[in-house]
């Protein structure tokens, strides 16, 4: 996703900019009432980090009970100290969601702490990068692994215990932006395009439960996940393809996913909603790489 767009290069634009981004920022806050999901259980896949805890925190403080899983335990523990310092009820436990009776095990504690659940957020997700052409079969199914038969497991256990007998819920999963081939991302934005065709036969087939489902398309969010792939250089690069000139923030797509899981978003089902600063429209902002030589 190597930039050849360039911003406003004059000093006045690049301080306005700067200052019009900062300013953005510092000032976000959730338009969300504090009561928008009061009485509703809702469950956060990789809810340790990123966008996961920044969803964790806007249900949370939006009324909901919350339970958050994740494979590693320190980045639940920070999230669950930091929830409950904060008066929210929130249940933390490890699980790998890849594996079935590590889902059976969580959705137990769940059960046990809250009863039924109302809303699912399919955020857990991870991928490798690498040219089409070294992807493996090996390699394709391990992310398709994580991101399409993980959710699609989780999904159907949650469906069957409360929401079907409930005949209410919510199911959201998180995607990618754009939504057309990335580079280095053939794998995986397969897998993300298939979750969000998942979240519209759930609209079609589970109306009648009375169970709705979206996928919200992420764009460059600036989260720990994202610095891992190249650190802020490489962000700030990618925010040079980004109409708005900036990395979102993870909070950005919490608020999304909390209105989507209120009544207020309860005639919107089978969609997805993009947050990703007009990084959709606009494509990928790089040209097609040139041809390649000849074998030897």
């Amino acid at each position: 996703m190597d930039a050849d767009v360039e911003l406003d290069t004059t000093v006045s634009g690049n301080a306005y900019l700067l200052h019009t981004r900062t300013r953005m920022l510092e000032e976000f806050r959730s338009p969300l009432a504090d009561d928008a999901n009061v009485g509703r259980v809702a469950i956060v896949t990789g809810g340790g980090t990123g966008i996961g805890r920044a969803t964790a925190r806007e249900l949370a403080r939006t009324g909901a009970r919350v339970a958050i899983c994740g494979r590693r335990p320190e980045p639940l523990e920070d999230a669950r100290t930091e929830l409950e310092a904060a008066g929210r009820d929130v249940l933390a436990k490890p699980c790998d969601v890849r594996e079935p009776e590590q889902v059976e095990a969580f959705l137990d504690a769940v059960d046990e702490r809250f009863g039924a659940t109302d809303v699912l957020v399919n955020n857990a997700g991870g991928q490798f990068a690498a040219p089409l052409e070294k992807i493996g079969l090996k390699g394709l199914r391990a992310v398709h692994r994580l991101n399409v038969d993980a959710p699609w497991h989780l999904t159907n256990r949650v469906a069957e215990r409360w929401m079907i007998p409930n005949r209410r819920g919510f199911v959201c999963f998180v995607g990618f932006s754009p939504r057309r081939g990335v580079p280095l991302m053939a794998h995986s934005s397969a897998a993300r395009a298939a979750l969000e065709n998942m979240a519209s036969t759930i609209a079609i087939e589970w109306s009648k439960y009375g169970i709705r489902a979206a996928c919200v398309a992420a764009g460059l969010i600036q989260t720990e996940g994202m610095l891992q792939y190249g650190g802020q250089e490489l962000v700030d690069e990618y925010a040079k393809t980004v109409p708005m000139g900036r990395a979102g923030r993870p909070e950005e797509v919490a608020a999304a996913i909390a209105f989507l899981a209120s009544d207020g978003a309860g005639y919107m089902t089978g969609t997805t909603m993009v947050v990703d600063g007009g990084a959709d429209a606009w494509g990928i902002g790089t040209p097609p790489p040139p041809p390649a030589p000849p074998p030897e």
